[in-house]
């Protein structure tokens, strides 16, 4: 054997499992660069975990899925981590860890890793063929237009979803499976803005506002970005997951309280403004320019009835619109779906039918939430086959 393991994708998933995987590591990406999507990640600081990451917070076929890796390498494990490496970090929101200096840091606390553990890393490499062997697996490696052959007991494929193509993202490890009668579920972006083929929302592109935005039965309480071509922002891309083609989604304007009752206050000592004055004084101003026509938002306060008002409040707590579509796997965060989580052990990532074969991170149907969920799992997942590999731990 050329090696005791292969790892092809030097993302999260894959810079993880090199740095703990026992024996002859080889970790192999097409990349110039490893941890591409660390790198730009969280504003290029690197939202790499939360503080309450649940296995609630994952999307899967099979929700219980993650449950093993999750509780056998947490969240406290990597901050403990970071902190050995000396890298700050800070909490910005809803337990959402930020480096305090840049995404890099973390790309190169994992490659001194990857260097003590004694694991070759091959960059501007990619995997042309790959077969099963009686010992193990061959896998045709290019690099800068020669190939080579090598032979692995155990391959570990962390080569991620379809999300953000311009980085180089392919449908790789779905093929892989393919090749292996692996099952493969349904592929989709996701934690991805809405798209409006009318743009709507052009006008008032650049308006920020608090919103809980709901798609099927699931809720997110963040801030929604209008945009040109459509809505963003954190509770859209949170709400993206769970919406479908044709589906509505419902927007909430006023999470906090209810419109109705804080127009009727201020109609008491305010009644003679216009209506869309008052409520520019509780939502942002070019929004209710937008809405005026559109709900006919005329006259003074004090011409409102309690049941207009009512009405109102109805339409702007439970405003629904349907998205044209996404953003695609363009600016999609992550790809939702992937290897069917049947096919694999969820305490080791391997394949139940392939031994010696692993899938981690995003490849596998295991989707977190917007806030370092899924970089959570990547560790996770990638701590699992290294671990099963015969990493201590």
């Amino acid at each position: 054997m050329d090696c005791d393991t292969l790892i092809i994708g030097a993302g999260a998933a894959g810079m993880m499992c090199a740095a703990h995987a026992p024996g002859r590591v080889l970790i192999v990406d097409h990349a110039k660069a490893p941890g591409e999507k660390i790198r730009i990640s969280g504003g290029g600081r690197c939202n790499f975990t939360n503080f309450y990451c649940d296995p609630g917070a994952f999307l899967s076929q099979n929700p219980h899925f993650a449950k093993s890796a999750l509780a056998r390498y947490t969240q406290w494990d990597f901050i403990e981590l970071v902190d050995r490496h000396g890298i700050a970090w800070h909490e910005k929101t809803l337990g959402q860890l930020f480096c305090d200096t840049s995404a890099k840091d973390i790309i190169a606390m994992l490659r001194r890793m990857i260097q003590a553990n004694g694991a070759e890393l091959s960059l501007q490499t990619s995997v042309s063929a790959f077969a099963k062997t009686p010992e193990g697996f061959s896998a045709t490696l290019e690099q800068n237009g020669s190939g080579k052959t090598v032979t692995a007991a155990n391959v570990v494929v962390a080569t991620g979803g379809k999300s953000i193509p311009k980085m180089g993202a392919t449908g790789f490890a779905y093929t892989l499976a393919e090749q292996f009668n692996l099952p493969v579920t349904d592929t989709r972006p996701a934690l991805v803005p809405f798209t409006f083929s009318d743009r709507r929302f052009a006008a008032i592109s650049g308006v920020s506002t608090p919103a809980r935005v709901t798609a099927g039965t699931t809720g997110f309480e963040e801030a929604l970005l209008f945009t040109h071509r459509g809505l963003s922002g954190p509770a859209v891309l949170q709400a993206s997951s769970y919406w479908r083609e044709g589906e509505a989604v419902t927007v909430n304007l006023s999470p906090g309280g209810s419109l109705a009752k804080a127009l009727r206050d201020r109609r008491h000592h305010a009644g003679r403004r216009n209506l869309t004055t008052e409520l520019a004084a509780l939502l942002p101003g070019r929004l209710v320019d937008h809405l005026a026509g559109e709900m006919d938002l005329s006259g003074n306060l004090a011409d409102q009835s309690d049941q207009r008002l009512s009405e109102i409040g109805q339409r702007l707590e439970n405003w629904s619109l349907h998205p044209s579509g996404t953003e695609g796997y363009r600016t999609a965060e992550v790809t939702l779906g992937g290897i069917d989580t049947d096919a694999l052990s969820s305490r080791t990532m391997e394949a139940r039918t392939v031994p010696g074969l692993y899938f981690t991170g995003e490849a596998v149907d295991v989707t977190g939430w917007l806030g370092g969920y899924n970089f959570q799992w990547a560790w996770a997942s990638g701590m699992a086959a290294a671990r099963a590999l015969g990493a201590p731990g």
